[in-house]
């Protein structure tokens, strides 16, 4: 199994960059439920150490202490890829996140995904997780711009954002930071979708997350679409169609 590690983190962090922010999203490819994308940052390189008007790095020592003693943490070697995770193991790490991640959070429902498509949608929860983000404790206290990247799972940068991007195949698997976002995502998505199934219990949301499973597409065929269906999706079309 593939674990994730703080590599990357630490290469940038000592080219300089002070806060590194790995994003992730889940839900691009249920039939039903919103796309739930999450921003991370550290907290443990959010505070570098400055006077006023010098661009001093923060202390080397005690991150290289922190990565050294992470590294051989039960609870941080649980964040790996989300979905090699079991639903229980994804909510027991979920608070330790929280805890040493600063954390935002962006959502688009079905009807916004239906309105201009899941690849748009996917984007616009991420630039919303941004923005949640920096409504966290992001600030050193320094003087001037920060220097900052972004970390993003797959293969395509956010479009039209000024930020500095690296986008990483594969990057919930290898990179530390995404790895967070992508069970924070992850969870706050299957949460939302407990829900529904409160409310639409005839489709068992509370088991498929709204993927298409046989036993969703079979509910799907039986009761027609419900108010969170993804229209746009060919399957949902095919029942509103049929019905």
């Amino acid at each position: 199994m593939i674990k994730s590690d703080f590599s990357l983190e630490k290469r940038l962090f000592s080219e300089g960059y002070e806060i590194i922010i790995g994003i992730d999203e889940a839900g691009r490819g249920p039939l039903a439920g919103p796309v739930v994308a999450c921003a991370t940052s550290l907290k443990a390189t959010c505070h570098p150490e400055r006077s006023e008007g010098s661009h001093a790095k923060a202390s080397t020592t005690n991150l290289e202490g922190f990565f050294a003693d992470a590294q051989n943490d039960k609870l941080f070697n649980l964040i790996r890829d989300s979905k090699t995770l079991s639903e229980k193991q994804r909510e027991e790490i979920y608070n330790f996140i929280l805890e040493n991640f600063n954390v935002g959070v962006g959502i688009c429902d079905h009807e916004t995904i239906d309105r201009i498509n899941i690849l748009e949608a996917s984007f616009l929860a991420m630039k919303k997780a941004l923005a949640d983000l920096e409504r966290s404790d992001l600030k050193p206290a320094k003087v001037g711009p920060l220097k900052k990247i972004i970390l993003l799972d797959g293969n395509k940068k956010i479009p039209n954002l000024s930020q500095e991007q690296k986008a990483i195949v594969n990057g919930d698997k290898y990179v530390k930071s995404i790895s967070a976002a992508s069970i924070i995502a992850k969870v706050t998505r299957d949460r939302m979708m407990r829900q529904m199934h409160e409310k639409y219990p005839q489709y068992q949301f509370d088991r498929h997350k709204g993927y298409g499973t046989k036993l969703h597409m079979d509910s799907l065929q039986k009761y027609g679409p419900c108010e969170i269906h993804r229209q746009s999706f060919r399957p949902v079309r095919k029942a509103l169609l049929k019905g």
